[in-house]
C-alpha cells in the first residue's frame, strides 16, 4: 500500500517541487478552524457596532394634543 502511495506521489508532483514538512494537527486546526473562527468573530462584532444606535433617542414629546 505505501508502494502505491510513493509512486502516485511522484507522479502527481510538478518538476522541481521540493515538499516540505508536514504540517502538524495543532498548526492544521489554528490555521483552518481557529483563525477563520476568530475572524468571523472579529468581523461580526464590528458589523455589529457599526449597525447599533450609539444613543437611545429620546423624544421630549410624550404625547400628542
Amino acid at each position: 500500500m505505501l508502494s502505491i502511495a510513493g509512486v502516485l506521489n511522484r507522479i502527481t508532483q510538478e518538476d522541481g517541487s521540493l515538499p516540505g514538512e508536514p504540517l502538524g494537527t495543532f498548526k492544521a486546526l489554528v490555521y483552518f478552524v481557529g483563525v477563520p473562527s476568530l475572524l468571523f468573530a472579529v468581523i461580526a462584532v464590528v458589523v455589529l457596532l457599526s449597525t447599533t444606535d450609539r444613543k437611545a433617542k429620546r423624544s421630549t414629546l410624550t404625547r400628542i394634543e
